[in-house]
This record gives structure tokens, sequence and C-alpha cells, in this order.
């Protein structure tokens, strides 16, 4: 499923409802009637001709949009620098045609980030617990660990996930992320919770690929904090780093069965109201 510009700037919504699209991975653009947002936009195959010979890296699908139809966003949110979340040509694209738009990036990764071509007063570097009001939407990153924590010399997260608060309505957007202790006290009303749940393992940590919270340990986690709305990600791009939907309804039923949850197609729209 494809989607436009067009596609997004046509979808009105009342005071209280906020337009979500998938843009695939982990990209999703939240839309709050005339404020856009887009998290870890993954446009283009960069990692398909870029990344290590240790495992083939192929899209399953293309990307929903073009990063050059994103010339009206507000905010660009990146979790970490991995390609699938910090891609260059999708950063370099955005901030060409889009000269209003800021960048928010953890703080160890704003010379990566502008290396990319984005220039670097454009950019926010974030670091946990410390919210970032905007006006429109309040920022609140939270530390990751993808499968660990990660710092640079100062202490500062190199991996977050971020709180994104709209006023009438609170989403958590995980990034790639692993369970830890203390967690879920940074997660206090939440609307909908977007977490990885492709997993982790020996082999894949042996071709280098780092893991995120399993369909379990998400179901679990959305349950401790009262979320909504639980959308599952990271699942459905790469084969070599896919998880089925179907662990993830298993542990529903299994863990939460009346937990609400949306499991997303690329280019879907969502809109949901509080």
């Amino acid at each position: 499923m494809t989607i436009t510009k067009k596609d997004i700037l046509t979808t009105s919504s009342a005071e209280r409802q906020i337009g979500i699209f998938y843009l695939g991975q982990e990209g999703f653009l939240f839309r709050k009637k005339g404020f856009n947002v887009v998290v870890d936009p993954y446009l283009s195959d960069y990692v398909d001709q870029n990344c290590c010979d240790l495992v083939k890296w192929e899209r399953l699908y293309a990307p929903p949009i073009s990063p050059e139809e994103l010339d009206f966003v507000d905010l660009v949110v990146c979790t970490h620098s991995h390609f699938d979340h910090a891609d260059p040509w999708t950063l370099s694209k955005i901030a060409k045609v889009n000269k209003k738009a800021n960048f928010i990036v953890p703080s160890p990764e704003v010379s990566l980030i502008s290396s990319y071509g984005v220039e670097k007063d454009r950019i926010i570097g974030a670091k946990a617990d410390t919210p970032i009001n905007l006006g429109e939407i309040t920022v609140t990153p939270v530390p990751s660990a993808h499968e660990v924590f990660h710092k640079d010399d100062n202490g500062d997260f190199k991996e977050l996930g971020y709180i994104f608060d709209f006023n009438n309505a609170r989403f958590f957007h995980a990034g790639d992320m692993c369970v830890y202790d203390g967690l879920k006290e940074r997660l206090r009303n939440i609307d909908i919770a977007f977490l990885p749940i492709n997993g982790r393992d020996y082999y894949r940590n042996k071709n280098d690929i780092i893991g995120n919270f399993n369909s379990d340990e998400a179901v679990l986690l959305a349950k401790e904090i009262s979320a909504e709305i639980l959308v599952p990600m990271h699942h459905d791009l790469y084969e070599v780093n896919k998880e089925s939907p179907s662990n993830f309804v298993n542990a529903i039923e299994r863990f939460d069965r009346l937990r609400k949850y949306h499991i997303f197609s690329p280019g879907e729209k969502y809109i949901f109201e509080k």
C-alpha cells in the first residue's frame, strides 16, 4: 500500500483526534491537526546497499512514500543511529526539501546526523528524561537498552525511546529496546505503546543483529503500564530479522487477552481519538 502527501494533508481530524500513518519497520507519522511528526523514517534501501555481508538484507516491500514528499512535516525524530532508523538517504532528502522541520536525535548522534546534510542548528540533541517542549507537542526521551545501554563519554544515551505528549494523548515509541528495571515507572498514562517484537537470539547476535523485546515482553510491558492500545513494530521488513504477528497475537491471548492492539500494514492510516 502506498500513501501520498495529499493523502496525509487531506486527513482532517477533530480536536481530540490524531492521525497515525505506518511507514514501515519502525517508521510512523503522527498528525495532530496541522502539526506533523515523523519518527524513524526509513524510506530507501540504504541498508540493502550498504550493510554487512554476514547476512543478506533485502526489503520485503517498497517504502510507502518517498522522502521528498515529506516537505510539510514539522518534526523528524530518530531513536538511534542504525540505518533503518536514521537513514542517511532519507534524512538528507527530507532536509533538502523541507527547511522548516526540526530534527530530534540522541545528543551523542548530533554530529553524525549533521554529516548527512541536516543543518546543525536544526538538530535538537535529546537527553534521557529531559522533556523537549515544542509548543504543539512535548517530547520526553526515555533511555533505551538495545540489548544493553550504550553511552558516550559524557554519559548520554546513544539510543532513546520517546514519549509524545499531544496534550490530550500520550504515545510511547520505544525505538529499538529491551525491557529493563525502571522502564515501566517512566511510562505513565500511555495511550498507545509502539513496541518492537522481533526479539533476539544467539544466531542473530552472531551476525551482529542487535535485538529487542520479543512478543511476550511487549505484551507484558503494555499490561504493566496499562497502555490503552499496543502496536507491534520492527517485525515485517527484513526476512533475517522478522517476527510472525501470529506469535504476537498468541502472546495477547496468553497474557492479556482484553488488551486492545493494532497490527499495521505499510501505508495504512489509523485515526486515534481520545
